[in-house]
């Protein structure tokens, strides 16, 4: 599958962005997908899947743990939004393949990973003021982005998946961010999760892995 990954700028500014996330519940992977006009942040379409959690927690392996249950979320939207902004990491990932990038060249759309923490790299901390960012460096490559969605919050770690660069991806994330640390996409499917994992009776302690 690396091979297959390309970023490259955007072929054109995307009409619809769409927001992917997942959990554990019960023996159970919930996955929510939503869809959003772009630029104004209308929220289109929302849906929610779950499958039987098949796939052990191996690190840096997320993709195959995720990434059926969030399939089969997007299968079950009328609208495939022109790019994804997913919970997790793009390139930024050992092998070079986190689920955003799995689920892009998969679905060939664009996709960034949004994550909360970092899984490699180094960087510098970049100012307190909401836009600023400073590379994700990882084996002398530029590999994402340390982004400032808002002041005086923690940033967050941006990586291109497939088909847009690292500029491009911060600056749709940060178009995405209005009154909170992160983009509406994310941050709706994020919530969607967790109501849907309330509808299990024997909740799992297991909540998902950050940043893989």
């Amino acid at each position: 599958m690396a091979g297959r990954v390309r970023l490259t700028t955007l072929a054109c500014t995307p009409s619809t962005i769409g927001g992917v996330d997942a959990a554990y519940a019960n023996g159970q992977t919930v996955a929510a997908a939503v869809v959003y006009d772009y630029p104004a942040l209308t929220l289109r379409e929302e849906v929610v899947a779950a499958l039987p959690t098949t796939f052990p927690y191996v690190p840096g392996y997320l993709s195959f743990r995720e990434g059926p249950a969030i399939l089969a979320a997007i299968n079950k939207l009328t609208t495939l939004p022109d790019l994804f902004i997913v919970d997790g990491q793009g390139i930024a990932h050992p092998r070079g393949i986190g689920i955003a990038t799995f689920l892009g060249v998969l679905l060939g759309r664009p996709t960034i990973g949004s994550a909360k923490s970092r899984l490699v790299g180094t960087y510098d901390e970049p100012p307190d003021l909401r836009g600023s960012w400073t590379p994700l460096i990882y084996r002398e490559r530029t590999v994402g982005a340390i982004l400032r969605t808002r002041q005086g919050v923690k940033p967050l770690f941006i990586s291109p998946g497939h088909l847009v660069t690292v500029d491009e991806a911060v600056v749709i994330v940060l178009d995405c961010c209005t009154r909170y640390r992160l983009p509406e996409p994310q941050r709706e499917a994020d919530h969607l999760v967790g109501v849907k994992k309330r509808e299990f009776p024997l909740l799992d302690e297991l909540t998902a892995p950050q940043g893989l």
